[in-house]
């Protein structure tokens, strides 16, 4: 049975209750490294399950919705209440072929653009993180709300990777 959108933001928020989400963030691509460095590409492309997505798939999700966290928020810093479109990530993996991208490309561009994403954060006045958008499935979220939410994503999918990687990449 698949998660309610309420039950997928509250798993999300618990994996970073407590911690400072700006300081999860900036760590998560140092971890993946770490837990990646031995794996060889066949590793990195291997799914672990049937319906489970690889290293590789995991690195391709987290750059694209590493641009699509750096897009939302400036809409919103920008323009208060705007509308924020959420997109289907399995329909996003099919078409822009995350299986096949290149697993240390994927990392490299999400770390550039959540570094950028990090600087916008931090050279914007803190009343700003106030301002809201109002999400196609989630309804109003704040700026201070996606950085916690976001901060909760990388913590699932490293937490995935280290997962993987343990195994080699095996079931």
């Amino acid at each position: 049975m698949a998660e309610t959108v309420e039950q997928y933001v509250n798993r999300i928020l618990g994996n970073v209750e407590g911690k400072d989400p700006l300081k999860v963030q900036k760590n998560t691509a140092k971890k993946i490294e770490k837990a990646i460095s031995r794996l060889s590409k066949k590793a990195l492309r291997r799914r672990p399950g049937k319906d489970k997505w690889s290293i590789a798939e995991i690195l391709a999700h987290l750059a694209d919705a590493e641009l699509v966290a750096g897009w939302r928020l400036r809409s919103i810093l920008a323009n208060n209440g705007t509308a924020i479109q959420g997109f289907d990530q399995e329909a996003w993996a099919q078409t822009f072929r995350y299986a096949d991208r290149e697993p240390k490309q994927s990392l490299k561009m999400f770390r550039v653009l959540r570094d950028n994403n990090l600087a916008l954060l931090e050279s914007v006045p803190r009343q700003l993180w106030k301002n809201h958008g109002m999400h196609s499935e989630r309804g109003k979220e704040t700026v201070a709300h996606i950085v916690r939410l976001f901060a909760g994503h990388d913590t699932n999918h490293v937490k995935q990777i280290e997962q993987i990687a343990k195994s080699g990449g095996k079931n």
